[in-house]
């Protein structure tokens, strides 16, 4: 097995890539509405009921798609009702990028555990952590959308969880990976947790391979992919 370094979340799973061995051990489940697209879920509870059945009684976040504050917190209810150890997935804004404080407020005064999701930048940070900071609330930080922003998301990331470590009992999570590496630098900058796709987590697997045999291999399947093609010049 893989030293662990951080918390490691499987982002996405269909229902038979529960019991799949990764080589390193799972702690938790992050879905999205556009997961449950994807996976083409038609009955959004229904799948959500199969899902946390899968989890095992692992952390598993699960998200409204309501865009108002009444319609957010009713779907939240229903959510938490699935089991002990649902985390209800809130996004940073509505639609109209108004700031969900008004739900997260109801939520912490249920102790709803919470994934706030979608967060980009510190000031979304600083704005909502005052109601949040004495909860274990996930902050999921979407450091690869950040990355595809042109902008250094190791440096931004460093500056969140920094904040976050020293003024709350939050844990930031690092979202959306853009390759494995992330795994390290996640754990680089204080993040608590790293949600990552299958494809990738198996590929956590190379972690310290040698590189002249990992040379080697990439130069015996070019030539191999050429000759079971059948390729002259």
């Amino acid at each position: 097995m893989i030293k662990k370094k951080i918390k490691l979340f499987a982002d996405g799973l269909k229902i038979d890539q529960f019991d799949i061995d990764f080589g390193i051990e799972i702690d938790g489940y992050t879905f999205n509405p556009s997961i449950f697209k994807n996976h083409g879920a038609r009955d959004y509870l229904h799948y959500s009921k199969e899902l946390v059945l899968k989890s095992k009684d692992k952390p598993i976040s699960l998200e409204v798609f309501a865009d108002s504050k009444d319609e957010m917190i009713k779907q939240a209810n229903i959510l938490n009702d699935l089991g002990k150890n649902i985390f209800v997935k809130i996004p940073i804004t509505y639609t109209d990028q108004e700031y969900t404080t008004d739900v997260l407020e109801i939520l912490v005064k249920n102790k709803i555990k919470i994934n706030l999701t979608a967060i980009f930048t510190f000031n979304q940070i600083r704005k909502v952590l005052p109601i949040l900071k004495d909860t274990q609330t996930i902050l999921s930080v979407f450091a690869g959308r950040i990355y595809d922003s042109g902008i250094d998301a190791s440096e931004t990331m460093k500056v969140i969880c920094d904040y976050v470590n020293e003024n709350s009992d939050c844990e930031v999570l690092w979202a959306s990976p853009r390759m494995p590496y992330d795994y390290i630098s996640a754990s680089n900058v204080g993040a608590k947790i790293i949600t990552m796709q299958p494809d990738q987590i198996k590929k956590i697997k190379s972690f310290g391979k040698n590189l002249d045999d990992y040379s080697l291999e990439t130069v015996k399947q070019f030539f191999d992919d050429a000759n079971s093609s059948g390729f002259k010049i």
